[in-house]
């Protein structure tokens, strides 16, 4: 349903969309991935002008549907569009297909070696699902669409149901783009919406070789079974949140305890929350000094106004984890306030150390501005609450140089848990560039050694293949 105005119609996709699409996906691909890189990043640059070119109408549907301002969506679809010229840009440069040379050693004994080269390939067609956060940049031709597409692989969409007008119009300039290119239509698919049929569908279709998801554990859990169980497994590269813990050092806490506040108030309610890298947990030393802290931020989200949620379900997720925060056992509330149909509004809670080292679900991630204030005892039990994480997207430690030997020992636990470390500045808002992780160990995401933001992650939609002694006029134009 639409933040305001009558509700539009849009297609169902069925499993026999499906079907159409990964065979349309696999027709076209020989051909896609035969193109020069040239020619594939010239194609991911027209996506980018022909989706800037249909700015106003995202934006105008894409507020009425998801409640995100219209500020939001042009930032969101400057870096959809920005993601994909960085692709155009990373594959011409080549260094992607980390080529590798191993020449012939014929008098080598006492056996001669063979002439050996080694290169990435694209996998085939990639399955990728909209996520309900992202309407842009992680949906139809967000980051896991651009990966795939600059990787050579043709991609099937399956759009999410908050926002299908959004979807439409996006494919839309993908079809412009392959037009104008020439290239194989399959090469892109957008299915609708449907039952969960299609999800299942799409993950197990037997032409489909690898799947990008952006959303929920259970329903990445699920799809990600799901992939396992086929008789032919593929990977299934989820990212399926993070409670992004904050360890606020003592030293600066004492300095800067105030305005960490405020930088965290700010950071905790942007967008209602609803970003994966929210950090809703902050672990800090019990004492005068976390009180104030306390203070500050209950007086910095104290007059935050009601948020449009991004769907009722999600609402109502939130309101239903806000209540299993308060009724945890040892869980005190700082700051209430009231929610009701698609509206967010901010809640603080604090525990303890132990309090939390007792109650696994504790870690759980509340999706929207809730917030959860962790005092320990000393440096020791802050390092217990550090080793006590599940995998995280973000860690992130605030500190002054008087807090570095404290830091030191926080360091290689916050590491071992997650796929990006942060010294004093906040999460929510991930960089596209060369060196981001957007990722971590499990449940952050089910494969720790990919990121779905930034150039690294074109390597889930390739397989290195090492040629033996084969002629040159057979071998691809990127190893001649």
């Amino acid at each position: 349903m639409p933040v305001e105005g009558a509700p539009a119609r849009f297609a169902v996709g069925t499993p026999a969309h499906v079907d159409q699409a990964a065979r349309a996906a696999e027709a076209a691909f020989a051909s896609y991935a035969g193109l020069s890189r040239t020619a594939r990043a010239a194609f991911l640059r027209t996506i980018a002008e022909e989706i800037d070119a249909r700015g106003e109408r995202i934006t105008s549907i894409g507020t009425k549907e998801t409640g995100l301002p219209a500020a939001r969506l042009e930032g969101e679809r400057g870096r959809t569009t920005g993601q994909l010229r960085l692709f155009a840009d990373h594959i011409e440069k080549g260094d992607y297909l980390d080529r590798r040379h191993d020449p012939a050693l014929p008098d080598r004994q006492p056996a001669p070696r063979p002439e050996l080269r080694m290169m990435q390939r694209p996998i085939g067609p990639v399955a990728v699902f909209g996520a309900s956060n992202f309407p842009l940049a992680f949906s139809t031709a967000g980051g896991d669409t651009a990966s795939a597409l600059a990787a050579g692989c043709p991609v099937v969409v399956k759009g999410h149901g908050a926002h299908p007008g959004t979807a439409e119009i996006v494919a839309e300039a993908i079809l412009a783009a392959i037009k104008a290119h020439d290239i194989h239509q399959g090469v892109f698919s957008l299915v609708q919406g449907g039952t969960r049929d299609v999800g299942r569908t799409l993950v197990q279709h037997p032409l489909v070789r690898a799947v990008g998801f952006t959303g929920s554990l259970a329903g990445g859990r699920a799809l990600y079974d799901l992939c396992a169980a086929r008789p032919d497994p593929i990977p299934f590269f989820g990212e399926l949140g993070s409670v992004n813990p904050m360890f606020l050092l003592p030293e600066a806490v004492k300095a800067r305890g105030n305005d960490i506040a405020s930088g965290w108030a700010a950071s905790l309610t942007m967008g209602a929350g609803q970003f994966c890298t929210n950090p809703g947990i902050a672990i800090l030393l019990a004492g005068e000094d976390a009180d104030t802290f306390t203070k500050a931020a209950v007086a910095a989200l104290d007059p935050e106004a009601a948020q449009v949620m991004l769907t009722d379900g999600i609402a109502q997720a939130y309101r239903a984890g806000r209540d299993r925060v308060a009724a945890s056992k040892g869980v005190q509330e700082v700051l209430t306030s009231t929610c009701d149909t698609r509206n967010a509004t901010p809640y603080l809670f604090t525990t303890t150390g132990k309090a939390w080292l007792a109650n696994e679900y504790l870690g759980e991630e509340v999706f929207g501005p809730l917030g959860l204030i962790v005092h320990v005892t000393d440096a020791s039990e802050m390092r217990q609450v550090a080793q006590s994480l599940q995998g995280q997207l973000t860690t992130t430690l605030h500190m002054d140089d008087a807090d570095l030997e404290m830091a030191r020992g926080l360091l290689p636990i916050l590491e071992r848990k997650a796929g990006r470390v942060l010294a004093n500045g906040f999460p929510t808002g991930v960089e596209v560039c060369d060196s981001m992780v957007h990722g971590g160990p499990y449940p952050a995401s089910t494969n720790f050694g990919h990121t779905s933001v930034g150039t690294l992650s074109i390597r889930r939609f390739l397989r290195p293949v090492c040629y033996q002694g084969i002629p040159d006029a057979l071998l691809p134009d990127d190893l001649r």
